[in-house]
């Protein structure tokens, strides 16, 4: 065993070899709640992202990478940590396991989350880190911030593009030249609600109905419950005031032209993303150093429009909230140049770990993400599915409480906490065929749930033996109450249901959530 002399020779010995140069320069634009299949690239219609579109051209398009755990605090911890939720801790939005996992005995002088961190194996491999984002203040995600040699914001006016831009362009005027490797981690939120754009922003993007949409479809969509549903989109009532000046962001869908407006809010800000991905890679240009930078375009999670018959929100564990678009461009990497497609099926965290090791850091072993950098490289299991996974687990704990299994052409969810939506405990859908999860067949395929719960349970025991606290964060979420977004919501929202016509959901609720519809469950605790 080491003693106290060769620890810190060791340590004096690992600072000395932070220092060398790997020669990456790599710009990553984190567009927040983006799905991909609103992109050009991904096959969509409407001329949403034009940018994104050229650089997937000259790059690689990841056709199935999903977020292992959602929504956003989750999303970007499984990221930064390489951890899936059940390992880190943090898969919800408030209560104890809106917070990583204390180490305990294990941390060590440094906690291995942090010092195994996405940005802290760049940094150590001698690339300059930075990060413009208020994702870590927002929700008070400190684990974001480790490893970065630059936080940069200026305050909340700098979350949509607008704000964004110009922190982003002035950190490549000072550095994209001048320093040999970099990474440039930009986020911006333009696409997430609240849609603030006007009718005339939407004009260019032509006209475009969902044709999946019917109106049969929107009045069983009217006929559901839970918050984000087409009768209260912003939650689980109408919008206030402060809303009444937002014309894409209706809180009733009424009509079908309701629906079309409320597309349009999403679609121009993914327009306005698309624009600062265009004066972002211009000022590359224009420095000369595009040429000599790696470019990746991705997101934290998507959002629903009628899914689950949920509108403008990111709710489940299902394939649309899950699905994230990922285009890279390497200069010198045959497998990401030349507009190719991987069809590989991938976690975010496998991503984040391919783009560690080609940036020459080495993967830990604490990391559940798992490079395909071979395949990229050409040298390793071809480019597609042989290089992907044969299963996922994907999670979510924030307005509900599941679970899922995606494979094949199937997606399995199993429900803890149906948020007050009324799911079923189990869901089956085929998303090959109902690509809008509209259709349960889990009656139809017994034998199909079945293999699902049992690879659910057999994730979640082999999760369990290798985690630091053996607690599965989902049960503390359980006992806390649920999901923090729905704490305390349901008095106020049996009221509204029995107001609004849907009495029989009111009663199906209140038999189902007895503690919570009478005021006498575990609830917000509020402020200190």
């Amino acid at each position: 065993m080491p003693d106290q002399t060769d620890r810190r020779e060791h340590g004096i010995a690992e600072m000395l070899g932070a220092h060398r140069e790997s020669g990456v320069k790599l710009l990553y634009i984190d567009i927040d709640t983006l799905r991909p299949d609103h992109l050009g690239c991904y096959g969509y219609e409407r001329p949403t992202s034009p940018n994104i579109d050229a650089l997937a051209r000259r790059g690689v398009r990841f056709d199935r990478v999903y977020t292992s755990d959602s929504p956003c605090l989750p999303a970007r911890s499984a990221l930064q940590t390489g951890m899936f939720g059940i390992h880190n801790g943090a898969v919800g939005h408030g209560g104890t396991a809106a917070d990583t996992f204390n180490e305990g005995l294990k941390r060590g002088f440094r906690s291995q989350r942090a010092y195994n961190s996405f940005a802290a194996l760049l940094a150590r491999s001698g690339t300059w880190t930075t990060t413009i984002s208020v994702f870590g203040q927002h929700h008070s995600a400190l684990q974001w911030y480790a490893g970065f040699n630059e936080a940069i914001q200026d305050g909340y006016g700098s979350w949509m593009s607008e704000g964004v831009t110009p922190l982003a362009r002035d950190w490549i005027a000072r550095n994209a030249a001048r320093r040999e490797s970099w990474f440039l981690h930009v986020h911006v939120w333009d696409p997430h609600t609240p849609y603030i754009a006007e009718p005339k922003d939407a004009e260019r993007l032509g006209n475009r109905r969902p044709d999946w949409i019917t109106p049969e479809v929107l009045a069983r969509h009217r006929s559901m419950a839970g918050p984000h549903t087409a009768q209260e989109t912003l939650g689980f009532e109408q919008p206030g005031p402060a809303f009444a000046s937002l014309p894409l962001m209706p809180g009733n869908l009424e009509t079908l032209g309701d629906v079309d407006r409320i597309f349009d809010g999403y679609d121009t800000g993914i327009r306005r993303s698309d624009e600062m991905v265009g004066v972002l890679l211009n000022d590359l240009d224009s420095l000369g150093v595009l040429d000599d930078t790696a470019v990746l375009v991705a997101s934290d999670h998507g959002e629903s429009f009628g899914e689950l018959g949920i509108y403008a929100d990111h709710q489940t564990a299902d394939e649309i909230t899950h699905h994230v678009p990922a285009v890279l461009a390497w200069p010198g990497l045959p497998g990401a140049q030349g507009g190719q497609v991987e069809d590989g099926l991938h976690y975010q965290v496998d991503l984040g770990a391919t783009i560690v090791e080609l940036c020459g850091a080495e993967v830990p072993d604490n990391w559940d993400g798992e490079s395909f950098a071979a395949s990229l490289r050409g040298n390793g299991a071809p480019s597609g599915r042989e290089s992907g996974r044969e299963k996922l687990i994907l999670s979510h704990a924030a307005w509900t409480v599941q679970r899922s299994v995606r494979w094949d052409d199937w997606l399995c969810i199993r429900t803890a906490h149906d948020g007050f939506h009324g799911f079923p405990e189990v869901m089956l859908f085929d998303v090959r065929t109902d690509p809008h999860l509209q259709h349960d067949v889990a009656d139809q395929h017994p034998e199909v749930v079945a293999d699902a719960m049992a690879e659910i349970e057999t994730w979640r025991s082999a999760m369990l033996d290798t985690s630091v606290s053996g607690v599965d964060p989902h049960d503390t979420v359980l006992a806390e109450g649920g999901p923090f977004h729905v704490w305390g919501e349901l008095p106020a929202y049996l009221v509204r249901l029995r107001n609004t016509g849907r009495g029989p959901l009111a009663d199906q609720l209140e038999a189902r959530w007895p503690d919570e519809a009478h005021g006498a469950g575990p609830h917000n605790p509020g402020p200190f």
